[in-house]
């Protein structure tokens, strides 16, 4: 096997990974939305959950496949037009990733004390959510 093709299958991967963790993040958007609804949080909580999950999963996926770019261009051969291609296509994914990051959170990223990645937000979801799971709606 070849250098090449090593890193080509990598930046497979890669992508697979990106897609599939939009999916699963999709997923668990729903599944999280249909449980604030049971608990009865009401149709806004609900959506506010399922339109931050699913931005924090689609974030975490744009990161995935920028990364899978990045590398893609140790295995093509380089050309200035293939240099162009790449950085729209990370300029676009960064662009989007920003302005899902800064829709979720509602404050630019430099305002934010800490930095936080399209994975910590799907966690801290989940996290959420056991956390109200576990309190009596008495008490909400």
């Amino acid at each position: 096997m070849d250098f090449e093709t090593l890193f080509t299958g990598v930046a497979i991967a890669f992508e697979a990974l990106g897609a599939f963790a939009m999916i699963v993040g999709a997923v668990i958007a729903a599944v999280l939305c249909l449980r604030a609804l049971r608990r009865g949080e009401g149709g806004k909580a609900a959506f506010a959950t399922l339109r931050n999950t699913l931005g924090a999963a689609i974030l975490l996926g744009l990161e995935v496949l920028v990364a899978a770019d990045l590398i893609r261009t140790i295995t093509s051969k380089p050309s200035l037009e293939d240099a162009l291609i790449l950085g729209l296509i990370v300029l676009i994914r960064t662009v989007l990733s920003f302005s899902i990051q800064v829709e979720i959170e509602g404050v630019a990223p430099w305002r934010r004390a800490l930095l936080t990645s399209g994975g910590q937000l799907l966690g801290e979801a989940v996290a959420n959510d056991r956390g109200a799971q576990r309190t009596p709606p008495e008490s909400r």
